[in-house]
């Protein structure tokens, strides 16, 4: 019998090398989750009537939105220092934030959501000074959606003349986002454009934005990693970007709806508020 030409080597497992490791993106670990407000002695209340009403008409606006009806707002302007400072205190503040401001205006409006899902504190402030203040509960402020209305209004100014550098697909996006927008109408579902996933360059994302255009609304969301949503030029157009704890880039998406989704509270969320807060308030005016 002749020899086997080539010698036989037994590999045993993990003797295998690899030239190239896979450098997976490193996901979101941390996960914000419902903390209850750190209480004051029930007495606090007692002496603080102004904040007692106040949070009272929270829960009774909470009360009607867990119903599927509108909410509405309760004005803090009016309240003394004192009773702000409890009904703070209470809120506390969620993983929800907003801000709404035109470039070169001194009107500023700073929106932060409580504890409770739902209950959102809308601040507005003139050259620094605070002109407004409200606790609106609903899915999402009234405010929100009307800027984003009203920026849409601005007309479109279409690409003229040649391509930058390095752009390639991005005029066919910009096209397909604007039929999708002419589409769309309240009740369709979204339509979402998931832009991680697609041949695109740094300068396609740069054109897109351009293109479509950056309006006054900017929300934050800090359930899971991070999301920065920023409202369009164009009507019912959102770009919501998702980031992991280390601010990479995981998630890049254009959304034609009239509301993200990740920003807005839903109704099981208006519900769990209705009931934290009910039993917040009956533990304090157990005194």
């Amino acid at each position: 019998m002749k020899a086997f030409p080539i010698p036989v080597v037994a590999l045993d497992p993990g003797t295998q090398t690899e030239d190239e490791t896979l450098n997976y993106l490193v996901m979101p670990k941390d996960m914000d989750t419902w903390r209850p407000p750190v209480l004051p002695e029930p007495e606090a209340l007692v002496s603080r009537p102004k904040a007692r009403a106040a949070l009272g008409c929270v829960l009774a606006l909470l009360d009607r939105a867990a119903q599927g009806e509108a909410g509405g707002q309760v004005s803090l302007l009016d309240l003394p220092a004192t009773d702000l400072q409890l009904v703070n205190q209470l809120l506390g503040e969620g993983e929800a934030s907003a801000l709404v401001r035109t470039e070169g205006s001194p009107l500023e409006v700073r929106i932060q959501e409580s504890v409770f899902a739902g209950v959102w504190r809308v601040m507005s402030f003139h050259a620094g000074a605070r002109v407004d203040d409200v606790v609106e509960v609903g899915p999402i402020p009234a405010l929100l959606r009307a800027a984003a209305a009203e920026d849409a209004e601005s007309v479109y100014q279409p690409w003229r003349g040649p391509l930058p550098p390095n752009v390639q697909n991005a005029p066919l996006l910009v096209e397909e986002i604007r039929d999708q927008t002419a589409r769309w109408q309240p009740g369709h579902p979204p339509y979402v454009i998931n832009l991680s996933l697609l041949p695109v360059t740094p300068e396609d994302i740069a054109f897109l934005d351009h293109q479509l255009g950056t309006g006054r609304v900017l929300m934050l969301s800090r359930g899971y990693g991070n999301c920065r949503i920023t409202n369009t030029r164009h009507p019912n157009c959102w770009r919501v970007v998702y980031y992991n704890s280390m601010d990479s880039v995981i998630l890049n998406t254009v959304e034609v709806v009239d509301m993200p989704a990740v920003a807005v509270a839903a109704p099981e969320d208006l519900r769990d508020s209705h009931t934290r807060l009910g039993d917040v308030l009956a533990y304090l005016e157990s005194a």
